[in-house]
C-alpha cells in the first residue's frame, strides 16, 4: 500500500486540493479526484499523513455510491481511475480515486443531522435551536432528534471555516425550487443510509452531502459520502450509556484525532487551531488508523 500525503499526477492539470483531495483534469468534462491520506481538523490539516486513509474513503464512498444511486444520481462516469494516468503515476491512484463527470458545484453544504453532537449540541443549549431549527425541550447530548433536521452550511474557502447558515439563506443562494430539491433530497439519503448503517451496528449521528449541477441542470451526488470525514458515526453499543452520562458515544471518525489537539500543549501552551498544526505522535495516527479500518470493515463486512 502506497501512502500519498500529496499527489503529484504530472500527466494532468491539477485544478485544485482540498483538505484531502487532490482534482485533476480530464479533458473538459471529467475530472480525476484522488483521495490522499492527509487528515484535517479545526479546518488544518495535518503534517502527518494517516496510512490508508484515502483507499478506504474511497472505497466506503463508492460502496454508499452503490445503495444509494436510487435516490439520487451521482457524478461516477464508470471509467477507471488507472486509465486516465501514466504507468508511472498508477501506485498514487490505484485504490483511492475515483473518475468523475465535471460538474458545477453548489457552494452549499447539505448538513443532515438525525442525533444532537458536536456544534449542534451547543447551540441547543444556548437556544434550543440548531441552525434556526427550533427542538423541543428536554434533550440532552447526543439525543436523537424527533426527526432528522437539514442544517446547511455555507462552503468556506480553503483554509476557513464553513458557516452554518440558516434555510432562508440557503433560498437566497440558489433559489426556493433547488433549495427544496436539497433539503429533500439530502434528508432521503440521511435516512436511507442511517437504516442501513443501524443494521451493521453503527448510528449516523450527522453527515454532510455535496451536490452539483451537470450540463441538463440536473441535481447531482458528488465529492464523496458517507465516510468518517464527512459523516459522524457511533457504535451502537455503549451508545446508551453515553447517552445516560451526557457524553458523547466513542466514535470511528477523526474525533479522536481532535481531542488529542484539544489537549496538546505544543511549545507549553494550548494550540490555537492555526497552521501549523502539532506533530501527530504515531500512537494517535495508529489508532486512527485502526478508527477508519474498524469502521469499513464494520460497514462493509
Amino acid at each position: 500500500m502506497t501512502t500519498v500525503h500529496t499527489s503529484s499526477i504530472q500527466s494532468l492539470p491539477l485544478l485544485a486540493r482540498g483538505k484531502v483531495r487532490d482534482n485533476y483534469a480530464v479533458g473538459q468534462d471529467r475530472i480525476l479526484m484522488v483521495a490522499s491520506d492527509r487528515l484535517s481538523a479545526f479546518d488544518v490539516i495535518m503534517g502527518e499523513p494517516i496510512p490508508g486513509k484515502g483507499e478506504i474513503l474511497t472505497k466506503m464512498a463508492l460502496w454508499w455510491f452503490d445503495r444509494l444511486g436510487h435516490i439520487c444520481p451521482n457524478h461516477l462516469t464508470g471509467e477507471a481511475p488507472e486509465s486516465v494516468v501514466t504507468p508511472a503515476e498508477v501506485p498514487q491512484v490505484q485504490g483511492r480515486s475515483m473518475l468523475v463527470q465535471r460538474l458545477t458545484p453548489v457552494p452549499v453544504e447539505a448538513v443532515v443531522r438525525g442525533y444532537l453532537a458536536g456544534s449542534g449540541w451547543k447551540e441547543y443549549q444556548e437556544g434550543r435551536t440548531v441552525c434556526g431549527v427550533p427542538l423541543p425541550e428536554g434533550l440532552t447530548n447526543a439525543a436523537k432528534l424527533p426527526r432528522p433536521i437539514f442544517t446547511p452550511a455555507a462552503k468556506a474557502q480553503a483554509g476557513e471555516h464553513d458557516e452554518n447558515i440558516p434555510y432562508e439563506k440557503v433560498v437566497e443562494i440558489v433559489g426556493p425550487t433547488m433549495a427544496s430539491q436539497i433539503r429533500d433530497i439530502s434528508i432521503a439519503l440521511y435516512e436511507a443510509a442511517a437504516t442501513i448503517a443501524l443494521g451493521k451496528g453503527m448510528i449516523i449521528a450527522d453527515t454532510k452531502f455535496e451536490f452539483g449541477l451537470d450540463a441538463a441542470g440536473r441535481l447531482v451526488l458528488m465529492d464523496e459520502v458517507l465516510t468518517p470525514d464527512s459523516s459522524r458515526y457511533w457504535p451502537v453499543e455503549g451508545y446508551e450509556k453515553a447517552l445516560a452520562a451526557g457524553e458523547n458515544p466513542p466514535s470511528f471518525d477523526k474525533q479522536f484525532v481532535r481531542d488529542w489537539l484539544e489537549s496538546a500543549r505544543p511549545h507549553g501552551k494550548p494550540w490555537d487551531k492555526t497552521p501549523p498544526a502539532p506533530r501527530l505522535p504515531a500512537e494517535v495516527i495508529e489508532k486512527t488508523a485502526a478508527k477508519y479500518r474498524e469502521a469499513f470493515e464494520r460497514l462493509t463486512g
